[in-house]
C-alpha cells in the first residue's frame, strides 16, 4: 500500500483508527496576510493559463507552488519547501509514496527533516478525492517526528485545485476538516492560514 491507496475518508480512518471532525471553521477570525508583488502578478499571470490549461501539473507548477514559496520567503527561506518528493515512513501500515509538496519548520533542502508541519495534496478538480490520501500524509507526518523526537503538537494539510483550498489539522488521532473551503481570490486568507503552523517555530 502506498498513500494513493487511500482513496475514502473510510479507508483511512479505520486504518489509523482517527475521529474525524467536520462541523467547524478552523480557521476563523485569522488575520489576513498581503502577498508580495511578487505573487501577485505571478498569480494575475498564472491563474487563468492554469485554469485553461486545466491539468494537475499546470495548476501545481503555476498556482500551488507560487503560493507555498510565499511561506518560505515570508519566513526568511527558513523553511523547508519539497515538492514530488519521496516521503516513506512505514511500509507495512502503507505510508509510504510520494507527497506533491512537503512543508518543514527546517531549513535544509537537500533531505526532509523533523518537523515536517504542512502537507498538501493538487488534485485537478476534486477536492473530495484528495482527501483520504492528504490525511494518510499527515498521520505519516505525524509518526516521522514522533520518531525524531519532534513531536509538535499539530500537522497541517491542504488539498487543493490551485483555484480551491480545503484545509486540514491532525492532533493526535483527531482529523478536523475545514467547514469551509477558500478561493485563490482570497490569496491574503490564504496565507494567513498557511503561515500559522510556523509561527511558533519560526521568526519573521
Amino acid at each position: 500500500m502506498a498513500y494513493s491507496d487511500f482513496t475514502t475518508l473510510t479507508k483511512v480512518r479505520e486504518a489509523f483508527g482517527l475521529t474525524i471532525e467536520e462541523s467547524i471553521d478552523l480557521f476563523t477570525d485569522l488575520p489576513e496576510v498581503l502577498p508580495s508583488s511578487y505573487l501577485q502578478t505571478t498569480l494575475n499571470e498564472n491563474v487563468f493559463l492554469a485554469t485553461a490549461i486545466n491539468t494537475e501539473k499546470a495548476r501545481s507548477e503555476l498556482i500551488i507552488a507560487p503560493v507555498l514559496l510565499e511561506i518560505r520567503r515570508i519566513f526568511n527561506f527558513k523553511i523547508g519547501f519539497f515538492s514530488g518528493s519521496e516521503f516513506n515512513v512505514d511500509f507495512q501500515a502503507g505510508l509510504s509514496g510520494y507527497c506533491d509538496y512537503i512543508l518543514t519548520a527546517s531549513k535544509e533542502s537537500y533531505e526532509i527533516r523533523t518537523p515536517v508541519v504542512t502537507l498538501a495534496e493538487a488534485k485537478n478538480e476534486s477536492i473530495k478525492s484528495g482527501l483520504g490520501q492528504c490525511i494518510a500524509q499527515m498521520v505519516a507526518a505525524q509518526l516521522f517526528n514522533q520518531r525524531n523526537g519532534d513531536a509538535i503538537e499539530s500537522i497541517y494539510g491542504a488539498v487543493t485545485t490551485g483555484t480551491d483550498w480545503k484545509f486540514l489539522k491532525l492532533t493526535n488521532k483527531t482529523i478536523w476538516i475545514d467547514k469551509r473551503d477558500y478561493f485563490i481570490n482570497e490569496v491574503s486568507h490564504l496565507l494567513g492560514i498557511l503561515i500559522t503552523p510556523f509561527k511558533d517555530s519560526q521568526s519573521q
